[in-house]
């Protein structure tokens, strides 16, 4: 896990850029931070030292043979495999998964991406060619986002690291509009602000440094075809798809302890979370040790303390208990929103921040966490009920846009998702997939974990473990009024019924509480800077905002847009 970022021009200046670029992003990798150019492209990497801790896994990396450079942000769980298959033909100098990744596009090119099990973005010089090949992860675990400018392509792991290169910060006004209108954060190329791009999950591109024109000559290409590898994996009996769909879920732990530094998990009382620590503790290699870290708020109606507590006793880990204290949130959300650079979750995005924040603490540079099973096994309410809805749990519109200025309203153009399934349930799961749901959690907690320099791995998200789960008929995934219900039957053994059949809880904060009394007078101040802002419609807000405090608190996400608005468009 680290940062990376690079230019491909030739200006005289973009070597300071690069060095500003990078201690921009310095928290993605404060143990090693180096530089590589050849005068048409330069290359940088921020370092967090987690396989092969030795100074020459370094990067930028350069190949045995001298003609190809990388710099990688991210894991290949699987390296050590890959590495026998590559060892007869390329002469390793580390033990690195970095240098296995670079053998292995030697080898085979874009047809190597297949045979990752991992989470990456990468870039790969050619410095025969003067081309360069970028990828990223089948789920876009790590970012990759880019730009032209100056007629020169930009490339970073986080949008700061590009405005700290001197792109302007202008907002995209159709991405803002949709936020405000559908509670949307963009298609998966689109960022927040004007003439930033991401690399969509499961894409890779091609650049030749001599036709560089516009961002109309980049073309991302499609590598990871999600639709057509469910059309192929075949149907097996209850029996056998519980002992295929077990042995995968061990494989995936066990594949995610491989780390040469200490290894932590964050939990709830959940049931994916109670499946993570269960497969830990029964997976666990006995020369590692783990700790695990949650966090309440002293509020017995959201907390989960009991249910952790209650898991954790058969478990012989520490279990780190984190205080989400209200009297934090100002200093923690204007801290919060300066790593993300977009939109982010509210009050449970700044809780868990503060898990990684105590991890690192602690010296612990590696945690897990149980991200990925409701969008595999459907397990949100709303693919059950048919509200149409994209947040769990709420009764009642998350937006309100009556509050923003109808030109502004006008640049709004709602997102179509694509359907490649012939069932209604299966299209819902891949919209929250590839673009809802896991592309924004994978954003915030990229950010959160990084800010802290600490790395987060989701074994939940496995690509085998989503592929098969995904694929299975309905009535596996719900029967009897219980969600993701196949795997609760799986796990009723291990966790008991209390567990195992307990329905998903879908607010983890008071936010709602907090926000009209603990926290008014803060979120007054910050609801009078919104109103000042060109786009919005004052008199609109303060209705807004006094009905809710006179008790209509069904949701409180469009009172944190407003707020999460402020800190990321306030000069």
């Amino acid at each position: 896990m680290c940062g990376i970022a690079g230019i491909i021009g030739n200006h005289p200046t973009n070597l300071s850029e690069l060095n500003g670029m990078l201690a921009e992003q310095k928290h993605r990798g404060p143990d090693a931070t180096n530089t590589w150019s050849d005068g048409t492209v330069y290359l940088g990497h921020n370092r967090l030292s987690i396989i092969d801790l030795s100074d020459t896994a370094n990067q930028p990396m350069i190949s045995t043979c001298g003609n190809y450079v990388i710099v990688f942000n991210g894991e290949i769980y699987n390296y050590l495999e890959l590495k026998n298959q590559l060892q007869a033909e390329y002469d390793f100098k580390t033990v690195s998964d970095t240098e296995v990744l670079l053998a292995a596009y030697i080898k085979w090119g874009v047809n190597m991406l297949e045979k990752l099990n991992g989470m990456f973005s990468f870039s790969i010089w050619n410095t025969q060619t003067k081309k360069l090949f970028v990828a990223r992860d089948r789920f876009g675990v790590k970012p990759f986002y880019y730009c032209i400018f100056k007629s020169q392509f930009y490339f970073a792991s986080e949008i700061k690291t590009l405005f700290a290169a001197g792109i302007p910060k202008n907002k995209n006004q159709k991405v803002w509009a949709n936020y405000f209108s559908f509670g949307t954060y963009g298609l998966p190329d689109e960022t927040f602000w004007e003439g930033i791009h991401q690399l969509s999950s499961g894409h890779f591109i091609e650049l030749d440094a001599l036709k560089l024109v516009s961002n109309d000559s980049i073309q991302p290409q499609k590598w990871y075809h999600f639709s057509e590898r469910i059309a192929q994996i075949r149907q097996m009996n209850i029996q056998e798809l519980k002992i295929a769909y077990e042995d995968l879920l061990k494989n995936a732990i066990q594949l995610r302890f491989r780390a040469d530094v200490p290894l932590g998990m964050n939990v709830s009382g959940g049931l994916d979370s109670s499946t993570l620590i269960s497969l830990v503790h029964q997976n666990l290699p006995s020369q590692k040790t783990i700790e695990a870290f949650t966090f309440y708020s002293n509020n017995e109606a959201y907390d989960e303390l009991p249910w952790v507590d209650e898991l954790m006793k058969k478990t012989p880990y520490h279990l780190n208990k984190v205080l989400l204290d209200y009297a934090e949130i100002p200093k923690l959300l204007k801290e919060v929103s300066h790593y993300q650079d977009e939109p982010y979750g509210g009050f449970p995005t700044i809780a868990y921040s503060l898990l990684f924040k105590e991890a690192r603490k602690k010296g612990i540079k590696v945690l897990l966490d149980g991200q990925g099973m409701d969008e595999a096994w459907a397990g949100y309410d709303y693919y059950h009920n048919n509200t149409n809805s994209v947040i769990q749990g709420i009764n009642s519109s998350p937006v309100r846009p009556e509050a923003i200025a109808q030109d502004f309203l006008n640049f709004a153009s709602k997102e179509e998702y694509e359907t490649p399934f012939d069932n209604q349930l299966q299209n819902l799961q891949y919209r929250d997939l590839f673009y809802t749901k896991i592309p924004r959690a994978l954003r915030f907690n990229d950010r959160i974990s990084m800010m802290h320099s600490t790395e987060l791995r989701e074994p939940f998200l496995d690509y085998r473990l989503v592929e098969l789960a995904f694929a299975q008929p309905d009535l596996l995934k719900f029967q009897n009024g219980q969600t993701k219900w196949l795997l609760r039957d799986l796990v009723k053994k291990q966790l008991g019924e209390t567990i195992s059949l307990a329905p998903k809880r879908p607010l983890q904060t008071p936010q709602r509480e907090w926000i009209s009394n603990e926290l008014r007078l803060y979120f007054e101040s910050q609801i009078e800077h919104f109103k000042q802002l060109n786009f919005v419609n004052p008199s609109k807000v303060d209705l807004i905002w006094n009905d809710y405090l006179k008790g209509n608190q069904d949701n409180s996400f469009y009172i944190w847009q407003w707020v999460n608005c402020v800190s990321l468009l306030k000069k």
